[in-house]
């Protein structure tokens, strides 16, 4: 019985060879047509959420990710959180960047976010934190429907079964959950990314030009280089009227009214979007003053955030042309229904190259391009699907019994839900783990914000912890004001605005002590007798001469105290992830204090 099981297993596997010979060759038999249609089937037909429910399911989400999320990059307090409460409050922490002699930033770009909370102040509540948490609801709405157009946009370019891998890996993402909500250029990026490849790969290029044209003119102008592959489509189909067309009435529908809400802003003549080029790409100094990173960064950083699909991701092009080329297009295709491959991720990789190389890396940068991301790790799980498939008709006895087997996507589902379960299980401990070990720091903001209302300036002062102060949205009123004490760190603060001077509104006065060069500038410190209030991080070792532990100064009292993880005590795999029973142990925490003047020292 053995030999003739033997005996029919290589039979089988001799007939499988040539009908996988006969494909390749174009040859149209009737065993042929059985092979492709079982290999196909479900794989480009079949269920798949409707855009409704999709919408839904991943909005719950992202609204998640806005009460949740703490802010992890002091540029977004600083640069958008900050002038926008200025906007609406009149009142706000001005960076250099917003200093008319540099202009780097835009005030159009803040005022569209600000528009929402500026209405809410006057129709519901001046309420500076509900204006910030509807600021964030708005954003998870935004990012919702874009990432929902891009996943329908996949369904529509690379069929049913890749469409419900890059829905799964959206929905799962701790990248997508930490970037969604994000009140930054690059976040905003990312909506329109999603927008633009969403219409490209619908075929509605208009739309895919538009939303490309807004991303590089009034959000980041760098990311002209995911356009880059879209335009390049576009030309190769003769389009060359449409793109030209559709290229200026862009511009003339956006620039106009950025240079005359900038030039208003700023007091003169001004395009931020030329003068973030110039400074990035034309100065001999430029962005590598706020430090550099080994090239290793986005390895560490892309695996804490997609883990297993960021690997993925990486070699996802070169595996499935590799494979393609071996077992012949028709058993694994090299191409969506219109973009060969290589076109459709040609802007992923060319974004990697471009900030890989860059000795300045933040983990925001890498943003525009997460939606990419994810959908090359759905095409190299359809693919590793399809190899299984094949493997699993190599192992079938019989010609009949390979003719009765369920489509690729169908026949390998097991394997579809062991990947996305570790994904989902490494990614929720990534997003539990983010907040549990770092949310003392929004928790005692909280605390500031309910702090009774003061009849004079209060000032709340920071330290070394300026940098995860995460707005005047979390200040119960104007009446407290932000101070800076002197720390280890010597770069360049921030200042507030100044008032408005001989009709001069704020925003367009000139400051001798802002310089772009992140030079100290001593004048930004008030003195410890000056503070009504600190926020601080109490830890033995970020005590030095400038870091004195506030908490043993006479005349402070302890008003809160949450955990915050002591990075530098803690296992460096359990303080990224979160895993319960274990974190206690190799995890150590610090105290995260809001500290109040005694009477006494009044």
């Amino acid at each position: 019985m053995g030999g003739v099981k033997n005996r029919n297993t290589q039979r089988g596997f001799r007939e499988l060879k040539r009908e996988l010979r006969a494909q390749n060759n174009s040859h149209t038999i009737a065993s042929d047509s059985k092979v492709k249609k079982c290999m196909n089937e479900d794989g480009e037909n079949g269920w798949s959420p409707s855009a409704f429910t999709a919408w839904k399911l991943i909005l719950s989400i992202r609204i998640g990710s806005a009460v949740w999320s703490g802010i992890s990059d002091c540029d977004e307090t600083y640069n958008y959180w900050e002038p926008t409460h200025h906007l609406i409050y009149g009142q706000g922490l001005q960076t250099w960047e917003y200093d008319p002699k540099y202009a780097l930033r835009s005030y159009l770009y803040l005022l569209v976010h600000a528009l929402p909370g500026w209405l809410y102040t006057k129709l519901v509540s001046e309420n500076p934190l509900q204006v910030f948490y509807l600021t964030r609801f708005l954003l998870a709405c935004i990012c919702s429907s874009c990432e929902t157009y891009f996943y329908l946009g996949v369904v529509e370019e690379f069929g049913v079964n890749v469409g419900r891998l890059t829905y799964a890996l959206l929905t799962l993402s701790a990248g997508m959950f930490i970037s969604s909500t994000a009140y930054l250029p690059s976040s905003t990026s990312m909506y329109l990314v999603c927008l633009a490849y969403g219409a490209w790969f619908s075929k509605n290029y208009k739309l895919a030009i538009f939303a490309s044209a807004l991303s590089t003119l009034s959000s980041w102008p760098f990311t002209c280089i995911l356009a880059a592959p879209i335009a390049l489509d576009i030309l190769r189909r003769s389009k060359h009227k449409m793109f030209i067309t559709w290229s200026g009435l862009s511009a003339l529908a956006i620039l106009p009214p950025m240079i005359v809400c900038d030039s208003f802003y700023y007091g003169r003549t001004v395009l931020p979007t030329l003068n973030i080029v110039l400074y990035n790409v034309f100065t001999s100094h430029g962005p590598d003053l706020y430090g550099t990173e080994p090239w290793t960064y986005y390895l560490y950083n892309g695996v804490l955030n997609f883990n297993i699909m960021f690997p993925a991701a990486l070699i996802a092009v070169p595996v499935v042309y590799l494979t393609s080329l071996a077992l012949g297009v028709q058993r694994v295709p090299c191409s969506g229904k219109r973009l060969p491959l290589l076109i459709s991720q040609l802007g992923m990789y060319l974004w990697l190259i471009v900030f890989w190389l860059q000795p300045h890396k933040e983990e925001r940068f890498l943003f525009p391009i997460y939606p990419l991301l994810l959908l090359a790790a759905a095409l190299l799980i359809d693919t590793v699907q399809r190899l299984i498939h094949l493997l699993l008709r190599v192992s079938s006895t019989t010609t009949q019994h390979v003719s009765k087997m369920r489509g690729y996507s169908a026949s390998t589902s097991w394997f579809v839900v062991f990947t996305l379960t570790i994904f989902g299980l490494l990614s929720a401990s990534r997003i539990v783990g983010l907040y549990q070990h770092y949310q003392g720091s929004m928790s005692t903001w909280l605390e500031v914000s309910q702090l009774g209302p003061s009849h004079h300036t209060s000032n709340i002062c920071l330290g070394k912890e300026w940098h995860r102060f995460p707005s005047s949205f979390f200040l119960p009123s104007t009446s407290y004001k932000i101070g800076f004490l002197a720390s280890d760190f010597r770069g360049q603060l921030p200042k507030y605005y100044a008032e408005m001077s001989n009709s001069t509104i704020p925003t367009a006065i000139y400051h001798k002590d802002f310089n772009d060069q992140n030079l100290e500038e001593p004048s930004r410190y008030i003195d410890l007798e000056q503070c009504h209030y600190i926020v601080d991080l109490d830890c033995d070792w970020c005590v030095t001469s400038r870091q004195p532990r506030y908490s043993l100064e006479p005349g402070w009292s302890t008003l809160s105290t949450q955990s915050y993880l002591d990075s530098r005590s803690s296992h460096p795999v359990f303080r990224a992830f979160f895993f319960p029973f274990l974190d206690s142990k190799y995890c150590k925490y610090s105290k995260y204090l809001l500290l109040k003047k005694s009477q006494d020292g009044l």
